[in-house]
């Protein structure tokens, strides 16, 4: 089980694996997309619509039509991805979430939650959509089996 709640792992994956197939010009269907990340078909096109009206990624109808990232895109920083499916909440938010929690009044978690989350916001806002597409083409790094 990961960190992230299944809907966003999905997002993940999905901007992953279509920033990848876009470096090359080439734009992917939905059935494509679930099936190489290993997610429900009609789950994932929720996903997508989602994030497309969030102009995380772009999407084109017709029979050349599919999801696609652009250049600008590929310079979007993972927490786009994770905001846009949990809500700004999740990346700052109390670990139990507790809507009181703050430095003046923390939680049991609070001080060893935030050091967490400060990294996990570092990461997320640093690593960009498209940073790892070169490794992921060569297939060094996979998101199926």
């Amino acid at each position: 089980m990961g960190f992230f709640s299944k809907t966003c792992e999905y997002a993940l994956r999905a901007v992953m694996y279509i920033a990848a197939q876009s470096s090359n010009g080439k734009k992917v269907g939905i059935k494509e997309v679930a099936e190489k990340i290993n997610s429900p078909a009609h789950f994932l096109g929720k996903i997508l619509q989602n994030l497309s009206k969030d102009g995380i990624i772009q999407s084109t109808k017709g029979p050349q039509g599919g999801f696609y990232i652009s250049q600008e895109g590929l310079k979007k920083p993972l927490a786009d991805i994770v905001i846009a499916i949990e809500g700004a909440q999740f990346l700052n938010g109390c670990g139990m979430g507790l809507s009181y929690c703050s430095q003046e009044n923390p939680c049991p978690l609070h001080d060893d939650f935030k050091e967490i989350r400060d990294r996990l916001n570092l990461m997320l806002h640093k690593t960009t959509i498209g940073q790892f597409n070169e490794k992921l083409i060569q297939g060094v790094l996979t998101l199926n089996k």
